[in-house]
């Protein structure tokens, strides 16, 4: 994939919060200009779920235009979500909050909704259409691209892709946004 090697300034304080915090597992960098193209399409609230040291959220931040746009993530894990919190900690369009995700469902709908295909819980359409408002998007991250109908993960169907991509709530298509790695981007009808 050709993108810039630049990256935001806010995504390069997010990789320095995560090296420091010894952690690892965060958004790519091709997911991440994805969503800050589709962050800067929406207005509203936006949210994470599962922002880890807050690499998501940066790449988020960076395609919010002006202040017509929030976002607030949610991570289980306090140590890092007090790591995250250093990343916005002057900036009033961000809120990274310590507590599971589904606390966060009395602050939907949200615009734009990102979160990991391996997030613990549901995270089936049923439990996650009411916190989408209708033309917001969710996105999925880090799943195993595959050309097959129906999908397979791990050599096994996988229910999850199958459930988002049939789903008549939703118009959803599965990107490829790098060699080994997809993410769906679904939106509600």
């Amino acid at each position: 994939m050709s993108t810039p090697p630049e990256l935001p300034e806010i995504v390069t304080r997010a990789f320095d919060v995560s090296r420091r915090a010894g952690y690892v597992s965060f958004c790519r960098n091709e997911t991440g200009r994805l969503l800050a193209a589709l962050a800067a399409t929406r207005t509203g609230t936006m949210a994470e779920l599962g922002t880890g040291c807050g690499v998501g959220t940066a790449w988020l931040r960076s395609g919010v235009r002006g202040d017509a746009a929030r976002i607030v993530s949610a991570e289980l894990d306090a140590r890092l979500a007090t790591f995250a919190n250093e990343i916005f900690d002057d900036d009033p369009l961000v809120e990274v909050l310590a507590v599971d995700w589904s606390s966060l469902r009395d602050r939907g709908p949200f615009s734009l909704l990102f979160l990991d295909a391996e997030l613990p819980g549901d995270i089936g359409v049923d439990s996650i259409v009411d916190l989408v408002e209708p033309g917001g998007m969710v996105v999925l991250d880090d799943l195993q691209p595959c050309e097959q109908w129906p999908p397979l993960s791990y050599g096994r169907v996988d229910g999850l892709r199958e459930q988002w991509l049939t789903d008549e709530r939703f118009a959803a298509v599965e990107v490829m946004v790098a060699s080994g790695t997809s993410v769906l981007i679904a939106t509600r009808r």
